[in-house]
């Protein structure tokens, strides 16, 4: 029995199709804005604050191993009801979350880890929603593009532990733009059309890689489109990349590079 920790974005609904298919046992803990997962079988709408509740339902469904799948959104802390193992246990995400979201994530697996219960890497069961290491594109980087992506992936390399940052956009060997706690498409939201940037989107330093690993999909690849992009840079194994096919043929369409380092 696998326990899904399911929120936001299309990736759970992805994860969660693929268990099906396995026929794995599993059971929900459905941390969706709008409830997503309501009419799935053993599904369950558990506050994060019940860390009491939560904890007791694994051990009941005879569970050791849960899966977190989709995006999370950070809780109004003000505004949790807590039960007795949240009242212990929520200083410490508290005090984690001025540090930012990477460092809640790390929190929460010692929590359970504590707790006697292992999370078990996001694709696990969905190991074709990586990319190979390699270009995925008719198009190609120029030597000056390389040089770019070099020169961002050395700043990458530098960003604190807990940072915000995801991605950045390079252009002429110079870093253009960051992203901060809105997101990648924000970050794009704010250059100028015809950019001519490139997009590096890679895991945070020492993110677990278990889990809120960094995501792409063919929304993605239109967004680079709009403001001017000319390629995406992701890390090998390191990033959930959905509709690939479908990203791949729009990106050759436009003039876009995909390349996996």
């Amino acid at each position: 029995m696998i326990g899904l920790f399911l929120g936001d974005t299309d990736f759970s609904k992805i994860v969660l199709k693929k268990i099906k298919k396995l026929k794995k046992k599993y059971f929900i803990i459905d941390f969706s804005k709008n409830n997503d997962f309501a009419k799935e079988k053993n599904s369950h709408r558990i506050s994060i604050g019940k860390f009491g509740k939560i904890i007791d339902l694994i051990k009941k469904q005879k569970s050791n191993k849960v899966l977190f799948a989709g995006k999370i959104a950070k809780p109004k802390f003000s505004t949790l009801r807590l039960d007795l193992k949240g009242i212990y246990y929520m200083p410490s995400i508290i005090k984690a979350a001025k540090l930012g979201d990477a460092a809640i994530i790390k929190v929460i697996i010692e929590i359970l880890k504590n707790e006697k219960i292992d999370v078990i890497s996001s694709i696990h069961f969905n190991p074709e929603l990586t990319a190979r290491k390699g270009l995925h594109t008719k198009i190609k980087p120029s030597r000056l593009d390389i040089k770019s992506i070099n020169r961002g992936i050395k700043y990458l390399a530098k960003t604190n532990s807990y940072d915000h940052i995801q991605a950045i956009a390079v252009r002429d060997n110079k870093i253009i733009a960051k992203e901060d706690n809105r997101g990648t498409k924000k970050m794009m939201s704010k250059l100028k059309n015809n950019s001519g940037g490139i997009l590096i989107k890679f895991p945070k330093k020492k993110q677990d890689l278990r889990m809120d690993l960094p995501t792409i999909g063919i929304q993605t690849i239109k967004d680079c489109k709009k403001y001017g992009l000319k390629g995406i840079v992701l890390k090998s194994k390191k990033n959930i990349f959905l509709d690939k096919s479908k990203s791949i043929e729009f990106a050759d369409k436009n003039k876009i590079f995909i390349l996996i380092k």
